[in-house]
């Protein structure tokens, strides 16, 4: 019998089934993960977090050789099961965890490194209760793949971003075609990415600039999960693609409107170049037991 503790946690409605295994003693396969994220035989969420020390696994020991004060590693899953890298939702959602669960402190003005696959996320509580996250160095991933997604009547370029996995987005010309996308099924990327990649569709917002703001809107389509209400680092690679099109002269501050909800980007300069953060609510929605074996 597999029975584990687990919290159901959402940030702008990207979901996450959260459990805590501080010692590294539990190892879920891919398949007990995709169970326990199916929305109708399991839990139901966009994601698998584990809470686990960083010293207790191997990628987690890596990180700590750079960073001793990263002691949690954020050990992130896709819903079908496969590794990902990380989750910008999901390392707000695991920041929330970690504080209410007493893993960890985090006051005002404080920092919280989580360790992830993609180094180390630092975190700090907003003034309004939610979390912004340092996201670190962003780059132009290249290709410049062929985007052909269902209901698009034609297939569109795509600009590749990495911000620690990577992000293929793709400009619409208006609400409509974003509205009537398709995502029940998964677009064609030509080349296709050999990590595979989340593609987002983008529609500025008329005007695209207000108040020294940049404001868009965006879908998604997540590599093992399929469309779902938000993405956090989908919304960091669209404000950074969006600024990158319009060109000199585009804010450096954005926001950007999911099915979810809104989150903020803020790219800012650093010693080691550009880093771009994210800021937005996360919110425990209950605890359970479920039995993997039933």
């Amino acid at each position: 019998m597999t029975r584990i503790e687990f919290t159901k946690a959402q940030a702008t409605g990207n979901d996450f089934v959260i459990v805590a295994d501080p010692d590294g003693a539990l190892q879920l396969t891919a398949d007990e993960i995709a169970r326990l994220c199916d929305r109708h035989f399991g839990v139901g969420a966009d994601g698998y977090i584990r809470a686990v020390r960083s010293e207790r696994l191997p990628e987690g020991a890596a990180v700590l050789a750079d960073a001793p004060e990263a002691e949690w590693f954020m050990d992130y899953y896709n819903a079908d099961g496969s590794v990902a890298e990380m989750c910008g939702n999901g390392v707000r959602a695991y920041a929330r965890f970690l504080t209410e669960r007493g893993f960890a402190q985090l006051e005002p003005g404080e920092t919280l490194a989580i360790a992830t696959r993609a180094g180390v996320k630092d975190v700090q509580r907003t003034g309004t209760g939610g979390f912004q996250l340092d996201l670190g160095r962003w780059r132009l991933a290249g290709g410049e793949p062929v985007v052909d997604a269902s209901r698009l009547d034609v297939a569109r370029p795509g600009l590749g971003i990495d911000v620690g996995n990577p992000h293929v987005v793709v400009a619409l010309a208006g609400a409509d075609e974003l509205e009537q996308l398709d995502l029940t099924r998964r677009p064609e990327l030509d080349p296709e990415p050999v990590a595979g990649a989340n593609v987002e569709f983008v529609v500025p917002s008329d005007p695209l600039v207000r108040d020294g703001v940049g404001r868009v809107r965006m879908r998604v389509y997540e590599r093992g999960v399929g469309e779902t209400l938000s993405c956090g680092t989908g919304i960091v690679a669209t404000a950074l693609a969006v600024r990158h099109w319009a060109g000199s002269g585009a804010p450096n501050f954005w926001q950007v409107e999911v099915p979810g909800g809104t989150l903020q980007v803020r790219i800012f300069p650093t010693e080691e170049g550009e880093h771009v953060g994210l800021a937005g609510a996360a919110e425990l929605v209950f605890d359970g037991v479920v039995d993997l074996s039933a």
